[in-house]
């Protein structure tokens, strides 16, 4: 009988080129019962020098405080001034930017809160709310440093007593993407900022953000690489590669091959000293296993899945002559091991709903914040 589960792995690189610090995080669920305490490793190729074996510990369960989804986050007021959203590559604003959500006129009932999100369709991972056992590393029990040489590539066993024995091997193209890394940035005669980047070999699409604060006022401006009016919330997270063409089509993430995005001289002015966000969206690997018959009248039980997901991020203050490989780089790869029934797909992100109030946009705001900072 098969087990259903899901398995999780984040693995980071921060820092600069070769000095890039990585980090990993893995996740294990099942629907299956642990006899007895939980117990979990994912033994790891000797190419990542973390040791023969990674525990996965399962979370103590601490009861549910209750939902305080209407209430702003502790210690923030609302806001006074105005958000300004712009969005495109170019070294000038164009026309009907910005949109601007004047936070004292949606108190006084003189604007309704609209701030524009593209539908994203973002795959979700292993979680305990998902799954009745569940464990993941790094825990309380162990957080060890993970050295900057250390390679994905290799056999990899997960062995537990609730889940089924998994064995699968990562290849090169699904090892830890490359990191980030910008030129020096160069300004234009209009003031704008010239972002340039190394390409990536194995990135499916590339998305940019970045925000700041207008000196002497209480605005908060916004702006995405997107050709059509987007915050980007929803895009700092894992994204499949299907999902990313798709994007890619409708003028949101830039392609693979994109090198450049100016951002416009009137955003960075009015940013006084913006902070940019980067990601490139990398490779998906699927395994399963037993392999599905290519005739799909034969019997079938699908005991486990693997999916290996990557993606590369980073940050620089947007300053002439930062840049220069000062970003920081992330690879993620997520892995689903030992499903009886098919996953269901995911549900695409909803846009943003219009609303009369100011607690809609500030939340809308932080959502969108938490969303590309990962808080």
């Amino acid at each position: 009988m098969g087990a259903a589960g899901a398995m999780g792995m984040l693995a980071s690189m921060m820092g600069r080129g070769e000095a890039a610090q990585r980090t990993m995080h893995l996740q294990l669920g099942s629907s299956q019962p642990a006899p007895g305490e939980p117990k979990a490793g994912h033994d790891v190729p000797p190419g990542l020098n973390m040791g023969q074996t990674l525990p996965l510990v399962s979370p103590k369960r601490a009861p549910e405080a209750p939902a305080r989804e209407a209430d702003l986050p502790e210690g923030m007021e609302k806001p006074k001034g105005r958000m300004k959203i712009y969005w495109g590559c170019g070294d000038n604003v164009r026309s009907g930017q910005p949109i601007v959500i004047d936070f004292a006129k949606v108190v006084a009932g003189q604007q309704t809160v609209n701030i524009p999100a593209v539908r994203v369709s973002v795959p979700s991972g292993p979680a305990p709310g998902r799954s009745r056992t569940y464990g993941d590393w790094p825990n309380p029990e162990d957080t060890k440093p993970f050295p900057a040489n250390a390679s994905l590539r290799g056999d990899h066993t997960i062995k537990g007593n609730y889940s089924p024995e998994i064995r699968f091997s990562i290849g090169e193209r699904h090892d830890f993407m490359l990191p980030v890394a910008f030129a020096p940035l160069q300004q234009t005669a209009n003031g704008g900022m010239s972002v340039r980047w190394r390409p990536i070999p194995t990135a499916t699409g590339y998305f940019a953000f970045a925000m700041g604060a207008t000196q002497g006022t209480e605005d908060i401006v916004l702006w995405s690489s997107s050709e059509v009016a987007d915050t980007g919330g929803a895009l700092f997270n894992y994204i499949p590669p299907g999902e990313v063409a798709r994007l890619i089509r409708d003028k949101v993430v830039m392609s693979s091959q994109t090198t450049e995005c100016t951002v416009p001289g009137q955003v960075v002015k009015e940013m006084g000293t913006p902070f940019l966000r980067f990601i490139a969206y990398g490779d998906e690997l699927n395994l399963v296993h037993p392999p599905r018959p290519q005739d799909a009248t034969q019997p079938w039980e699908q005991v486990w899945a693997v999916k290996v997901r990557l993606r590369s991020t980073a940050g620089l203050m947007l300053a002439e002559g930062m840049g220069a490989d000062r970003g920081a780089g992330e690879a993620r790869e997520e892995r689903t091991p030992s499903q009886a029934r098919p996953e269901a797909p995911a549900t695409p992100q909803p846009e943003q709903k219009s609303g009369g109030a100011v607690d809609d946009a500030v939340k809308e705001g932080v959502k969108i914040f938490r969303g590309i900072f990962g808080k």
